[in-house]
């Protein structure tokens, strides 16, 4: 069998498109489509049946194309990421982890610079480029959904990256999602306090692992410039904007900077959310800082980059499955927590609000460690609601195993623990909307405990008679290579497994 060939280098959107195409993971969409509605849910309707990418060509009243579906399936993650299309969300998760976990890779200042190839400085109309209006209810129509923020610190000049939804509320003026408690958060108090404007800048089209880093949750004073080039293997390209000061990146298709003053706040939203459900309130709650645009950049003929969130599962919940697992992994590597196995965030529970985590026991009380480390770490601190913890002979993504192990290796009294206060998101809607700060969680356990020296015993099948099953497996009538050899080590007890 020949080995799997890895996609072309991707340093861009337009290079990920043009692989996605080579592999057979593109529509192309050349009748005309409005922007408002259609496109999106054109899109959805792909996206339940686990359609394609999709490049839209024909946008009513524009020129520029609108791309969509970006990550609704593994295999087109592992294309961006420039991996094995074949591997599983959980292992793709265990790459970004070690790569992440070797050392991070500083961007690096470049003279080309793509996306200066246009500079509007006067007339500046943000709606000149197809962006979409996703869904009935929607506040209206929203410029960063595949995108983020991007804002420096004014002491250290650490750059965060932040995946921060931006409503077009004029021509040149964009509302910001920047929520409590997040990175760029901490840059504008920093400005509040100095009584200055904050420079910011609103990025869409930008090389993919731009967008799944910039929607990754990383400490604080790491830059996803950083995270991106450990990723990639090779610095991300940058430029430094004579505007605002900031490192942009210099492949990305479409830049609105300028500044954002922490004391003006706009009514920003409704907006249908990766949860499934709205969130915002006009003229009530969600009142929201706003980028006043200086400077539109782009390339010539620029690709627009938009998800139509929504329910799962859609690109967000794929990114956040793929990122969380990541980070997470890599928090329990860092933390030295033993055993690890295998680690997943579902995309069916938005990517972020439930964990899984394969264990091989040490000793007593180790997979309530496990549990307990989670929900103590970085990625995990931050909206997870429960933790299932199984055992080494289960992958964290192999959903049929884990829903068994709750049923036959799990007792409510011994094995569930409620902790009564974490951290939650404001976006939540499983909590009434003016408490969305705390939330309660709960650890599953479903382990055999360690302690046991009278365990249940399992049912295995014999090896030798799986590999001759194997052996004659289109003997027996079947199309198609012998699935034995995925399932093989599974099926038979461990300690067979030479």
């Amino acid at each position: 069998m020949d080995a799997p060939v890895k996609p072309n280098m991707i340093d861009d959107l337009r290079s990920y498109i043009e692989a996605l195409d080579a592999a057979g993971e593109l529509h192309r969409v050349e009748t005309e489509v409005d922007w408002k509605y259609e496109l999106c849910h054109i899109s959805k309707v792909n996206e339940e049946q686990d359609g394609p990418a999709l490049l839209y060509e024909n946008v009513k009243d524009n020129t520029a194309p609108v791309f969509t579906s970006a990550f609704t399936t593994k295999e087109r993650l592992a294309i961006a990421l420039e991996q094995d299309p074949g591997q599983s969300m959980s292992s793709l998760s265990q790459k970004w982890m070690e790569l992440t976990t070797q050392g991070l890779v500083p961007p690096e200042y470049v003279d080309d610079v793509p996306v200066m190839e246009n500079q509007i400085t006067e007339n500046i109309d943000i709606t000149k480029f197809p962006v979409p209006h996703f869904y009935p209810d929607d506040g209206g129509r929203f410029f960063v959904t595949a995108g983020y923020l991007l804002t420096e610190d004014p002491d250290t000049g650490w750059t965060n990256l932040g995946t921060y939804r931006s409503q077009v509320l004029g021509p040149d003026i964009l509302g910001s999602q920047i929520l409590p408690g997040k990175h760029g958060e901490f840059h504008m108090k920093k400005y509040a306090e100095r009584g200055e404007l904050m420079p910011a800048a609103a990025v869409v089209g930008c090389d993919p692992v731009l967008f799944l880093a910039g929607s990754t949750l990383v400490s604080s004073d790491v830059s996803e410039f950083d995270i991106a080039g450990a990723l990639r293997q090779r610095p991300v390209p940058v430029f430094k904007s004579e505007v605002t000061g900031l490192t942009l990146p210099a492949n990305a298709e479409i830049i609105a900077e300028g500044f954002i003053d922490p004391n003006e706040l706009m009514d920003e939203g409704p907006f249908g959310e990766y949860t499934g459900y709205y969130s915002g309130n006009k003229g009530k709650d969600f009142k929201k800082p706003v980028l006043r645009i200086k400077r539109i950049l782009h390339r010539n003929n620029p690709v627009m980059w938009s998800t139509t969130v929504g329910k799962p599962i859609n690109d967000i919940h794929m990114i956040q499955s793929l990122n969380r697992t990541a980070t997470l992994w890599h928090d329990l590597e860092t933390m030295k927590v033993p055993g690890i196995e295998s680690v997943y965030m579902p995309p069916e529970a938005c990517g972020r609000f439930w964990a899984i985590v394969s264990v091989r026991q040490k000793y007593p009380g180790h997979s309530n460690h496990v549990g307990n480390a989670v929900i103590a770490s970085t990625t995990g601190h931050y909206g997870v609601k429960g933790v299932i913890t199984v055992d080494h002979d289960i992958q964290a993504d192999d959903w049929d195993r884990v829903m068994w192990a709750l049923s036959t290796r799990f007792d409510p009294k011994r094995s569930a623990q409620i902790i009564d206060r974490g951290r939650s998101t404001v976006l939540d809607p499983g909590l009434p909307i003016d408490e969305r700060k705390i939330t309660s969680r709960i650890l599953l356990d479903a382990c055999t405990p360690y302690e046991w020296e009278d365990k249940p015993n399992e049912i295995f099948m014999d090896r030798e008679v799986l590999q001759k099953v194997s052996d004659r497996w289109s003997e027996y009538g079947f199309e198609g290579s012998s699935p034995v050899a995925d399932m093989i080590d599974r099926l038979t007890k461990p300690e067979e497994i030479k």
